[in-house]
């Protein structure tokens, strides 16, 4: 019997509680996640509020959600947006709303902050942002995450709308990563002391 090997599916709301079990073990230490929520004693409960905000954004837009399994376990996940193509629904305004009455005024404050700072790298023509990639711990290393990201490249490939993919990283050890995926750093910007991003981009049909 051949060996089983991983493969990246389109997943739909019904995957939403494994998307985000994955998201919140692969960004457990993020920078932006650590900014923004601190460390308060509930962490881990708050980490997995404002992460299944981010996945349940993308499924209330009709967006896309990517995953990478071996057999039965997600192994890695990321989640797809259009900017500009799609209108807010009431649900997701009610979801935000409910998101950061949870969290609190000053989370909420920091995550403007980083929005605020990250949308200086925002284009105007129609395009496919990679919101969030990630792979559990204990599968990093396998090119699991590279597997993902051709995936979100192809998205964009085979969308006559979309010039490109951007990205953005708050981790400085990744950017060599994405470069050699064929991203360029397009700018970066000191959101505060302790963070800094850093923006990508991708040309459609590019490396």
């Amino acid at each position: 019997m051949a060996k089983e090997q991983y493969k990246v599916e389109q997943l739909d709301e019904v995957h939403v509680p494994e998307i985000v079990d994955v998201l919140c073990d692969a960004f457990f230490e993020y920078p932006v996640m650590r900014f923004v929520l601190g460390r308060p004693p509930d962490y881990a409960k708050q980490l997995q509020t404002l992460i299944t905000f981010f996945v349940m954004a993308r499924v209330f837009r009709n967006e896309v959600l990517f995953g990478i399994r071996k057999g039965n376990q997600l192994d890695g996940a990321a989640v797809v947006s259009y900017p500009g193509r799609t209108k807010e629904p009431g649900v997701l305004a009610r979801l935000r709303k409910e998101t950061w009455k949870e969290l609190g005024e000053d989370a909420k404050s920091r995550y403007d902050a980083f929005s605020n700072a990250c949308s200086e790298f925002d284009l105007e023509e129609p395009h496919v942002h990679l919101n969030m990639i990630g792979v559990r711990s204990d599968k990093q290393g396998l090119g699991l995450g590279r597997m993902l990201l051709k995936a979100v490249d192809e998205l964009s490939d085979t969308d006559s709308h979309s010039i490109g993919v951007t990205l953005s990283t708050e981790n400085e050890a990744n950017i060599p990563l994405y470069e050699h995926a064929g991203y360029e750093v397009v700018g970066s910007k000191a959101v505060a002391a302790e963070l800094k991003t850093w923006a990508f981009f991708r040309k459609k049909g590019g490396q």
